[in-house]
């Protein structure tokens, strides 16, 4: 039985409210409050820092080298904030936090 229809955080259209992507503008997480990459913990836009777990939430996106918020995709460029493990039999898309793959545990290449 479907539900009420919710607003794309980014194309601001009607979804179905259980979307983890956004049939009309394609992009991720287009639903609900932004959360932290590391601890899950709502944050809002403009803030430094987690108030959990106290990551930085301001970055260099890797695509276009400019200062953003962390959120799924950059401020500027509209890229998508995400590391790809180099084993080439793993290459789980993360979020660019630590230094390790979350499923495999290979060095990631993350730009500081």
């Amino acid at each position: 039985m479907p539900g009420y229809k919710h607003p794309c955080r980014y194309c601001n259209k009607l979804i179905p409210s259980d979307s983890r992507i956004c049939p009309l503008c394609g992009k991720n997480n287009p639903l609900g409050p932004l959360r932290c990459p590391k601890c899950q913990d709502p944050i809002e836009k403009g803030w430094k820092n987690c108030p959990n777990c106290g990551l930085a939430l301001e970055i260099e996106c890797s695509a276009c080298g400019k200062i953003t918020f962390f959120s799924d995709y950059c401020d500027h460029c509209g890229k998508r904030i995400i590391v790809v493990c180099p084993n080439p039999k793993c290459k789980t898309e993360q979020p660019p936090i630590g230094n390790k793959c979350i499923k495999c545990g290979s060095e990631l290449k993350i730009k500081k």
